[in-house]
């Protein structure tokens, strides 16, 4: 097959926009991947460079055509970003979000941004933006009800019933392991900087357990951490454990409250965050199914270009 065939030829970028780190595909049309690159120059970075020159930096050096169209998802759609992206009100269907993508006006390309998700509930206002591109890309089946979970700085736990978005929560996790290990009394249990922590250790594991135990109740348990580091000589790789499983037993026993214990979970994770919560869902007696992160929101978003005419319906 020749180089100039269209299966080796790229049709639209796909960017992953995020609060610190930026990611962009290269896909054909048949939502292949042809180039990728990565960097740190994400939303806080994009405010002072400007979210073009970067972008553009990206596409000519991995070649990209100059009239290619961009599909753009995560916090360049935000009030802080490149241009805000009016959210979608939930209840509303997985097909029917991308519908709404906002065009970035005065750009010599198609370049489109995919709005994020609201839950305009009073007792229970929330926002996503990112996360509904990988729930379009996880490959749910369109009937039945569906429980998500999408781990990060700030998890996402998501009812999906008949192929729509029916609720969701938010739980801080990642970030309020960071505020805890670098900012209260707990960081001179954890140390400067705590080893990444491993899925099999006993303490993540036991404190998970605890965590599970006690329906989520995770504040009555916090000191309890720095105690074992001054009675039971805790090390600080092993308090970094406790207080990962912790919070994510924590964060696992809530949203059971809310959306029902038992059944199953599609876990949309990579890497070590995803080991974690494997293991942790696991010890929860949750059955799930594994979802790779990255997959899913490359594949959200050719569903976003192709539902904005970028790239051919399949």
């Amino acid at each position: 097959m020749s180089p100039g065939s269209p299966s080796k030829a790229p049709a639209v970028a796909a960017v992953d926009w995020g609060t610190t780190r930026l990611r962009v595909w290269l896909v054909n049309e048949a939502g292949n991947v042809l180039a990728e690159r990565r960097g740190d120059d994400g939303l806080i970075t994009a405010q002072a460079a400007g979210f073009s020159t970067i972008l553009e930096g990206h596409l000519a050096a991995m070649g990209a055509p100059e009239a290619m169209p961009v599909i753009i998802c995560g916090m360049a759609g935000s009030r802080q970003g490149w241009l805000e992206a009016p959210y979608v009100a939930v209840p509303a269907p997985i097909g029917a979000i991308f519908a709404g993508a906002a065009r970035v006006p005065g750009q010599r390309r198609d370049i489109r941004i995919v709005p994020g998700l609201a839950q305009r509930q009073a007792d229970a206002p929330d926002v996503m933006r990112g996360e509904e591109t990988q729930l379009a890309g996880a490959g749910l089946p369109a009937k039945g009800r569906h429980l998500v979970c999408m781990p990060g700085t700030h998890s996402k736990w998501v009812l999906v019933e008949d192929g729509a978005v029916a609720g969701f929560g938010t739980w801080p996790t990642g970030e309020l392991f960071s505020v805890l290990a670098a900012h209260s009394i707990l960081r001179h249990s954890l140390g400067e900087q705590p080893k990444p922590v491993a899925p099999g250790n006993p303490f993540f594991q036991r404190w998970c357990e605890i965590a599970l135990a006690e329906g989520g109740d995770v504040t009555s348990r916090l000191f309890s951490i720095r105690a074992a580091g001054l009675l039971q000589d805790l090390k600080p790789d092993d308090a970094a454990a406790c207080l990962s499983g912790l919070l994510i037993g924590g964060e696992i026993a809530s949203a059971s409250r809310r959306y029902g214990k038992g059944g199953s979970v599609v876990l949309v994770a990579s890497g070590g965050l995803g080991a974690l919560y494997t293991e942790a869902l696991g010890l929860a007696g949750l059955a799930l199914r594994a979802v790779d992160a990255d997959e899913a929101v490359r594949a959200g978003l050719v569903e976003a270009a192709r539902k904005n005419g970028m790239i051919a319906q399949t």
